[in-house]
């Protein structure tokens, strides 16, 4: 276990981190320029954008902020900010995917795609393809693809993914982090066999308070989902220790491939090594995955390619 503390410095190293300007992301921002890392905070409002940078510039930490808009609602949208990201830099250290929608009512992506699922997992696999190759110019260079503890109880729905004949908006998101692991994991088993330097790893946060809760009550305006978040209000950490198992992922040197770090007590504690859900366990599956997803994403190649 790990305390903000025991992180080494992160000087010279260059982090992303989606969905940057609030909750984990911000904290996790906020610990790695106070570590010395540069980080690319990637943000759908350039504006709330703009505020988070400069509040936290104003800790005087000795890393580097670089400000980006991403949309990771719109595939055209991450393809133009993927390569305005590698026109800028030459390399690529870690990539935090963060960002992360929770339990909104019916929605549909840019492309057509149900939002949680689109956001939560599409996006960021599609993000991670496009800046592997700035991955693979590092030496230890890590993927973190952050997930929540409803990972056990996600089932992928095969044949409804985008709830189109019943949308259930929990079993959604529960389906979209489930997702996040299958990813992670399969990222991995393909870069072992490629033998690459680059590792991928997952992580997730526990009952952490962000503002992920406070917009799903006022999204679906639920008084029962507000008065249950209020119930269990003593059981939530703060979103500070909530980036600390993402963190852990991403620059504690002893950590591999495959790796999924949460809090000690799953709901809350300081990070360790904890189990991915046994969904995500079986290679086949997580190829089905990952060929439909690729499906999806080279449905609009030719908007894709298109993009300046």
């Amino acid at each position: 276990m790990i305390k903000i503390d025991d992180i080494k410095s992160q000087e010279g190293r260059i982090f992303l981190v989606t969905g940057a300007n609030s909750g984990l992301g911000y904290e996790s921002t906020k610990m790695l320029i106070r570590k010395g890392a540069t980080v690319i905070m990637c943000c759908r409002d350039l504006a709330k954008g703009e505020k988070a940078k400069q509040e936290l510039e104003n800790f005087n930490y000795s890393g580097k902020i670089e400000l980006i808009e991403l949309d990771l609602s719109d595939l055209v949208n991450i393809k133009k900010a993927s390569k305005f990201i590698k026109n800028k830099f030459k390399h690529l250290d870690v990539l935090i995917n963060n960002a992360g929608i929770m339990a909104p009512p019916k929605t549909y992506s840019k492309q057509g795609f149900e939002i949680q699922f689109a956001v939560n997992h599409l996006a960021h696999m599609f993000l991670t393809l496009e800046l592997l190759p700035m991955l693979e110019e590092g030496n230890n260079s890590r993927v973190v693809t952050v997930t929540s503890g409803v990972q056990y109880f996600g089932k992928i729905n095969w044949d409804d993914i985008h709830g189109n004949l019943k949308y259930d908006r929990w079993a959604s998101y529960a389906q979209s982090k489930l997702a996040n692991v299958m990813f992670g994991l399969e990222l991995n088993f393909k870069l072992k066999k490629t033998k690459s330097k680059v590792s991928s790893l997952l992580a997730h946060p526990g009952l952490a308070r962000t503002n992920l809760q406070p917009k799903s009550v006022k999204a679906n305006n639920s008084w029962q989902e507000e008065f249950a978040y209020k119930l269990m209000d003593p059981m939530f950490q703060s979103a500070e220790m909530g980036a600390l198992p993402q963190i852990t992922a991403a620059t504690l040197p002893s950590a591999q491939g495959g790796e999924q770090y949460g809090p000690r007590f799953n709901f809350r504690g300081l990070p360790k090594i904890c189990r991915n859900a046994p969904e995500a366990l079986k290679q086949s599956s997580r190829q089905k995955l990952w060929d439909i997803s690729e499906v999806f994403i080279k449905k609009y190649s030719s908007q894709l390619t298109k993009v300046k």
